[in-house]
């Protein structure tokens, strides 16, 4: 299993973040947010991820960037959760949405309980086309 977090991995395109945020699907899990969208992008790897800290809910960068460097563990991490459930390549932005200061154990559980649930949601969706 490769738990690494690749450069190509990073979303950074102004263009596919602004096609989530107008056209990407979501999923929470209280206090995470993931939102994605399925995109064929050139790279041979199966998704790219984002990852975003409001300054509503934390005004110190400091504080900001303690909890992107958390969400990026928590998903570098837990990554095979996401790999096993997908068959085409997606983009994901990830989000913390409180001012609640939870430890690592905490948004580790809550990430993974996140990803199962996106990949109930993937199978649902998957059925659905079936039809």
């Amino acid at each position: 299993m490769d738990f690494s977090y690749p450069k190509t991995e990073k979303l950074k395109s102004k263009k596919i973040i602004d096609l989530l945020f107008s056209e990407g699907k979501s999923v929470s899990k209280y206090p995470l947010r993931l939102v994605y969208i399925q995109h064929d992008f050139e790279e041979n790897i199966p998704l790219k991820m984002g990852v975003s800290v409001s300054k509503k809910y934390f005004k110190n960068a400091v504080d900001r960037n303690y909890y992107k460097r958390l969400l990026r563990e928590t998903y570098r991490l837990n990554k095979p959760l996401l790999i096993e459930n997908i068959e085409t390549k997606y983009c994901f932005m990830f989000f913390y949405q409180t001012n609640d200061r939870l430890s690592y154990s905490e948004i580790n559980e809550k990430t993974i309980q996140l990803f199962e649930k996106f990949s109930k949601v993937l199978l649902e969706e998957k059925s659905e086309s079936k039809k």
